[in-house]
């Protein structure tokens, strides 16, 4: 299920159409559900009603493809159980929930927050653990933990640490779902291991990261592998030579016409001199020997 990128119009409004493109694309290259409004759709640009806009959107253009994911992050509990709220009157079949950012908790505090979540849900939760961007980690013990809610039924572990990853996966697996984050990096050996699916950004940009799971589950290992060094190396690609993940996404999308891409909103800059050079260079690397092979 890709986390698909939020496109923002020169005027930074919401490129809605490019949006609901992207969605179709991506379904038509073998996605079976979407993930919006998470870090790759930038949700923390985006005000409570362009939330729910953006979950009404995916809920339609999913419809009897595949399951709506809309993220809800937030600080405080309340904010995300709003949104919770409103992503269920949207019509999304699921949430994605974050730990609270920027303030470092204790154990006990992440879990006092997703209890008091799971208490007042009203739709089915996946687990967001991308410590990076959050500061505050769901460990394996966490995840354990937190299996046994009523409401939570998955998680998208994305912490890019393997070992983080294979814990939780043998902790929690056969009690929720568990979906690997960067499987640019490591996707064939997390589905290999048992992974219930993928989640990640570089769908939008590469079909490569789809046909990684498909390949994987199909048992053609030569080609899966082969894959993989190819996402090894575009990630690598997107954040090197001054380019981060989500600006660098959007700008490789713009430089193959894909629908989905256009600009990011601050703090977030679109890429520009030696970076974008960088990019385009690497990018047509990567991809000329699949446009060779097709």
């Amino acid at each position: 299920m890709p986390a698909i990128t939020t496109p923002f119009r020169s005027d930074l409004s919401i490129d809605e159409e490019g949006f609901v493109a992207n969605i179709d694309r991506l379904f038509t290259a073998g996605a079976t559900g979407m993930v919006a409004a998470g870090c790759t759709g930038e949700f923390w640009a985006l005000s409570p009603s362009e939330r729910q806009h953006l979950a009404r959107l995916t809920v339609q253009a999913c419809r009897g493809r595949g399951p709506a994911i809309v993220g809800t992050g937030a600080i405080r509990e309340g904010e995300v159980i709003d949104q919770i709220h409103a992503a269920k009157e949207a019509g999304a079949d699921g949430v994605l929930v974050l730990p609270p950012y920027f303030a470092h908790l204790t154990k006990a505090e992440v879990i006092a927050h997703y209890e008091a979540i799971n208490a007042a849900a009203v739709l089915p939760i996946v687990l967001y653990n991308i410590p990076g961007n959050a500061g505050n980690a769901i460990t394996p013990d966490l995840a354990d933990f937190l299996a046994d809610l009523d409401n939570v039924v998955a998680i998208k572990e994305s912490s890019g640490n393997w070992r983080n990853f294979h814990e939780t996966l043998l902790r929690v697996k056969g009690r929720i779902r568990v979906y690997c984050g960067p499987s640019s990096v490591f996707g064939v050996a997390a589905t290999l291991a048992g992974a219930d699916g993928l989640i990640d950004c570089f769908p939008n940009v590469w079909d490569g990261c789809l046909d990684l799971w498909h390949t994987t589950r199909a048992g053609r290992m030569e080609e899966a592998w082969e894959l993989q060094r190819i996402g090894l190396e575009m990630t690598d690609l997107f954040t090197s030579g001054g380019r981060t993940l989500y600006p660098a996404t959007k700008a490789a999308m713009n430089m193959l016409n894909l629908p989905g891409g256009g600009l990011p909103r601050p703090p977030l800059r679109a890429l520009d001199g030696q970076a974008l050079v960088g990019l385009q260079a690497g990018m047509d690397r990567l991809l000329a020997p699949q446009r060779e092979v097709a």
